[in-house]
């Protein structure tokens, strides 16, 4: 794309931004709206060499805001559920002592820690497979991977986990004894 090309991009976006902003709210992206338009002025600029010139580019633009919409809902609705899933782990294992308690909660706040410094990817299989208890298949079929992909980076996040647990000096093994 050349300068020009930039320069009248400037001028949809800012012809567009307030339309995009007001959109992404009425679609729920709620306090995300901001990166959400952004997101979806970037998208819409990447693609612009698939845009047909003889269409509107307003709704083509709008189905942008609104994809990236879902996709932002979607990841923030996950997220939500993935630290009230990892907030509730293992409750239900609780002892009475309120040392082996405060213990157990500690190690749920190290794996919480540990997981948000994985790369994105490792994340949501991991948080899928292990928080979620989908199988290989459901992890596969929500993250729209191949099964086998889903099983190598299971495998190899769990690596990167326990590599990263093990930097926090946090014990890693099926219980305390």
């Amino acid at each position: 794309m050349t300068a020009g090309e930039r320069d009248l991009f400037r001028i949809l976006v800012v012809r567009y931004s307030a339309l995009a902003q007001r959109t992404a709210i009425l679609c729920g992206a709620g306090s995300d709206a901001d990166d959400v338009v952004q997101e979806a002025f970037v998208s819409a600029y990447t693609a612009l060499s698939r845009f047909r010139t003889r269409e509107a580019f307003r709704p083509w633009l709008l189905r942008i805001v609104v994809n990236q919409t879902h996709n932002t809902t979607r990841a923030r609705s996950r997220a939500r559920n993935l630290a009230d899933r990892a907030a509730n782990w293992h409750n239900d294992i609780l002892d009475d002592e309120p040392t082996i308690s405060a213990l157990t909660g500690e190690r749920r706040e190290e794996l919480v820690k540990a997981l948000g410094a994985l790369r994105t990817q490792d994340r949501e299989v991991l948080a899928l497979r292990y928080l979620l208890d989908l199988t290989e298949a459901e992890t596969a079929t929500a993250l729209n991977l191949p099964k086998g992909t889903v099983k190598s980076r299971a495998a190899r996040g769990l690596d990167r986990l326990r590599r990263i647990l093990a930097d926090q000096r946090v014990e890693v093994g099926a219980g305390d004894d």
